[in-house]
């Protein structure tokens, strides 16, 4: 959805140096609270728009009570135990999923980060955490660069080719408008964006979707829709309030997050298609089993139950975690 901005580049969060935590976007310092989805934004031109600032993050810690469980950490492979770390691909720039507070030169917060510590402790190693681009860190497990991907990755037939993943949670994809936008109510078929603006973010499933059914207005006899892709956090929002984009696909709980936010000034329009998210890994890793069982773990001692609430994404939570389930029809 930008027209060329440089990319952002993924820095380390831990031990790294300031300056390379600053390079990410004016939009993350600015706009932590108005950041759609870690599926990523872009156009970093004209971000004020909107000048909030940052939301804080819940105080309350349901991870520090969290230790480790023997019996799961024994199912992760001897070489990885005996490093006692993880290296994971995080995507930050959303809340609640994950995003920065504080500023990029903080630690990150959210969902997703709360359950990949809690993961962590449950199998007795640290986590060393990597922020990077949305759609860079799934081929970027493939070559070995990171053990773990975080960033709300929904499980579809197309990723289960080439990826594992272990589920987390059920979030799927939405959309929004700007408020006072009365044109669109809710979203139940693609034809209703017909001769729209849509706004989404780079290598998500939100831009599969759109692009693989981008014929259907045509045999609809109508106008098609335009997507404009985003490939980094913290301007859809711009881009919606200036007016190049008439309504964004996002996720689930990123919008409706988002539109609880004043500043925003975006209405939230309902559920279009459910999705699991999981943890993602290369394909064939031998991580999944003690994954899955560290967050089940978690969801039987009642640590999941609190991390949600905290979130506010208790609606969007599963009873099992599961190892490649097959996409929701």
């Amino acid at each position: 959805m930008r027209e060329a901005p440089p990319r952002r580049k993924g820095h380390h969060l831990v031990n790294a140096p300031v300056t390379n935590r600053l390079r990410l976007t004016t939009a993350l310092v600015v706009l932590p609270i108005l950041a759609l989805t870690a599926c990523g934004s872009g156009d970093t031109g004209g971000t004020a728009a909107v000048g909030a600032q940052a939301s804080p993050a819940p105080t309350d810690d349901p991870v520090a009570a969290v230790r480790k469980v023997d019996s799961i950490a024994a199912l992760l492979p001897a070489d990885v135990r005996k490093a006692g770390s993880l290296r994971v691909g995080s995507s930050v720039g959303f809340p609640p999923g994950a995003y920065y507070p504080n500023g990029p030169d903080k630690a990150p917060a959210g969902q997703d980060i709360d359950l990949a510590d809690a993961v962590a402790n449950v199998l007795g190693v640290k986590p060393i955490r990597q922020d990077a681009s949305f759609e860079t860190i799934l081929p970027a497990l493939g070559s070995g660069k990171y053990d773990v991907g975080t960033g709300n990755f929904g499980v579809t037939s197309d990723r289960l080719k080439t990826i594992d993943f272990v589920t987390y949670i059920n979030d799927g994809q939405g959309f929004a408008v700007k408020k006072g936008n009365t044109e669109l109510k809710k979203v139940t078929d693609l034809t209703q964006l017909c001769g729209l603006t849509v706004g989404t973010g780079a290598g998500t499933t939100f831009e599969a979707t759109l692009t693989a059914r981008k014929g259907e207005c045509a045999k609809a006899g109508k106008k098609p829709y335009d997507v404009k892709v985003y490939s980094e956090n913290g301007a859809t929002l711009t881009a919606l309030q200036q007016g190049r984009i008439d309504v964004i696909m996002s996720t689930i709980n990123g919008l409706r997050y988002q539109a609880s936010q004043a500043a925003s000034q975006t209405t939230f329009l309902g559920e279009y298609h459910r999705l699991d998210v999981g943890f993602a890994f290369k394909k064939g890793s031998p991580l999944t089993k003690a994954f899955r069982a560290a967050v089940n773990e978690l969801i039987e001692d009642g640590t999941y139950a609190r991390i949600l609430k905290k979130w506010g994404t208790s609606a969007s939570a599963i009873e099992t975690s599961r190892i490649n389930p097959p996409e929701h029809a």
